[in-house]
């Protein structure tokens, strides 16, 4: 299940890095919470780059058939949170994800390396 999970995360930070994604991050929230077990974070610099990002993330994961389950804050194009329900991505406008502080808030949780080639 881990390496199938791990096989999603490489399409969603391929596709942040196809769309100039910033500061990418994927956060193991396997064994603190029940929430998830992944949390992917990413910044952009324009609303229109959140959702730009959003939008290839989605495209990529519904070619391989995974179902978004909840989608919230498309329209503003500040904070965009896609639930896929073991990864939830979190996308937000730079100033937004500084605000919100979600890597410092789960910061017990394990920063996972990922390479994308």
């Amino acid at each position: 299940m881990k390496k199938q999970l791990m096989s999603i995360i490489l399409k969603i930070m391929s596709s942040i890095d196809d769309k100039l994604g910033e500061n990418s991050t994927v956060l193991d929230l396997s064994n603190i919470t029940s929430i998830c077990d992944y949390f992917v974070i990413a910044s952009a610099s324009s609303s229109r780059q959140v959702k730009a990002i959003v939008d290839a993330i989605e495209d990529k994961l519904s070619k391989e058939g995974l179902t978004l389950t909840h989608k919230e804050g498309y329209e503003s194009g500040r904070w965009v949170l896609l639930d896929y329900g073991d990864i939830v991505i979190h996308i937000f406008h730079e100033e937004d994800r500084e605000f919100y502080n979600l890597d410092g808030i789960w910061k017990d949780a394990n920063e996972v390396n990922i390479d994308i080639v």
